[in-house]
């Protein structure tokens, strides 16, 4: 049933969006690929999980509460692991090495402290379903899609209507010149971690609460679709991030009902591959034009 696959997929993509925000968010300000992003995702569902089932806390307060650790684990590894190359002006193969080696540590430390295995996520929220025609949409699918379309709103208000979005738009099209009209640098490239580290382990949460289970390695997989997705859109653009979540999640839906459960992960890289021969720039994004 299409519609129904529809309304799957747009649940999917929508998760798929908020944590392509946050590459989109911090390749536009420093040009860094940050391949640690998966695990922020995958840390901010097992913060939102322990809270919830050791510490009995309320499932709105725990997506909260996953938010902010976040947000304080993506400041750090900002500090920790990209400032001082940055400052050190060293290239961008070095940044990514240290992208790489902080998912690879932030995997392995959840590996050590929680295990290999699976847990599930407790049922939180009771589930109610409605009817659209033939097909049918679940309270909780209504939410992941209203949340991720409110976060990429109000992220959007940020950019484009604060005194911080302004700042952070300089910064973007030129850090050296940013930095001598008095804006802080750091601050603005710590606020932009923060803030893409926040809206990747609400995704956490949410596809923990959906899918019912969280993993140590769940991060890897989401991190790479993500990146697709950002790609797809046009990676800087925030509407470009959510729109190619949206799509990336509809076309995997439909290539596992149409096709085959297999096609899952081929379909996202082979999205991947077809959006950089025909349009590297993305969807909505704009060819960077360089005078020489």
């Amino acid at each position: 049933m299409f519609l129904q696959q529809l309304i799957n997929g747009v649940t999917l993509g929508s998760t798929y969006a908020l944590i392509a925000l946050g590459y989109t968010m911090v390749y536009g300000i420093i040009l860094l690929i940050n391949f640690a992003h998966g695990e922020i995702y995958m840390v901010g569902s097992f913060i939102a999980l322990i809270l919830v089932v050791s510490y009995k806390v309320n499932i709105v307060a725990a997506f909260f509460a996953a938010m902010l650790g976040c947000m304080i684990l993506g400041v750090l590894m900002e500090r920790i692991a990209y400032r001082p190359l940055r400052h050190k002006n060293s290239n961008r193969l070095s940044a990514l090495i240290s992208a790489i080696g902080v998912s690879i540590f932030l995997s392995n430390l959840v590996l050590m402290l929680r295990g290999p295995q699976t847990t599930r996520f407790p049922d939180v929220i009771e589930y109610q379903f409605y009817s659209i025609g033939p097909a049918q949409i679940s309270n909780l699918q209504i939410l992941i899609i209203v949340i991720s379309a409110a976060l990429m709103l109000g992220l959007q208000y940020i950019v484009m209507r604060t005194k911080v979005g302004k700042a952070m738009r300089a910064t973007s099209m030129d850090m050296q010149t940013a930095y001598l009209m008095g804006i802080n640098v750091n601050r603005i490239v710590a606020i932009t971690f923060a803030i893409g580290s926040s809206l990747g382990a609400a995704a956490g949460v949410l596809v923990g609460i959906y899918f019912n289970a969280v993993s140590p390695l769940m991060g890897t997989m989401a991190g790479m679709k993500a990146f697709t997705a950002a790609v797809l859109g046009g990676i800087g653009s925030i509407p470009g991030a959510m729109l190619g979540g949206v799509l990336l999640g509809v076309a995997e839906v439909l290539g596992v009902a149409y096709l085959s459960s297999s096609y899952r992960d081929a379909i996202a890289f082979g999205i991947l591959i077809i959006i950089l021969l025909i349009k590297p720039s993305g969807i909505l994004g704009q060819r960077a034009l360089k005078k020489v």
